[in-house]
């Protein structure tokens, strides 16, 4: 057992509930959700989408050119990464055992991978091209380690346009303090503009 690292590692229970272990070397574990005091906040419907669908700039493939960009910027939070271990199932004490990463290369937990690459998935699918936008493909080239606190600047830029299909390629990149973490390309399909509504 470890002494003296309560609360340093952060999991997911079997039965679906994000967890908190208080000891990395014991079983002990502590309801997120009181930790937290989340209460059934985490349980109960949501009655709201998270997105306001009227805020967003809805393009059609005839809007898009070469060249077009858009970015997002976020800061990784310790319940991003808690949450996105329960969501996938990627319990690697790197992410979530703050004891476990101080041995490890990067001396403390980061983000798991593709939670970096999924904020291009928000960019893409919220703001460029935005709703509408169907993945097809998606390369992605770690360059480095995104930690808890960080500060994620996503850019994406049209790079190709083919009419056939309407399909849209992106070049896609990551970097926290101006420094490159993460790129590579993403290929979407995107409808037609909508036609105007009709005149009485």
């Amino acid at each position: 057992m470890v002494a003296g690292h309560e609360g340093l590692c952060r999991g997911g229970g079997q039965d679906g509930t994000p967890k908190v272990q208080l000891r990395c070397a014991a079983k002990s574990r502590l309801s997120f959700a009181h930790v937290h005091g989340l209460g059934s906040r985490m349980t109960g419907p949501r009655t709201q989408p998270i997105v306001d669908p009227r805020m967003l700039r809805v393009l059609g493939f005839e809007d898009l050119h070469v060249g077009m960009r858009e970015s997002l910027m976020k800061t990784v939070m310790d319940s991003d990464v808690v949450g996105f271990a329960r969501l996938s199932g990627d319990d690697n004490p790197l992410h979530l055992c703050d004891v476990y990463a101080a041995d490890t290369r990067f001396g403390q937990r980061i983000a798991h991978g593709l939670y970096t690459a999924s904020l291009i998935s928000a960019v893409l699918g919220t703001r460029l091209p935005g709703p509408g936008a169907v993945y097809r493909s998606q390369t992605l080239n770690f360059q480095g380690p995104v930690k808890i606190g960080d500060v994620v600047q996503v850019v994406v830029e049209v790079a190709e346009l083919t009419p056939k299909g309407r399909i849209v390629r992106l070049h896609c990149e990551a970097s926290v303090d101006g420094k490159v973490v993460l790129d590579g390309e993403a290929v979407v399909s995107v409808p037609p503009r909508a036609a105007p509504p009709a005149t009485k």
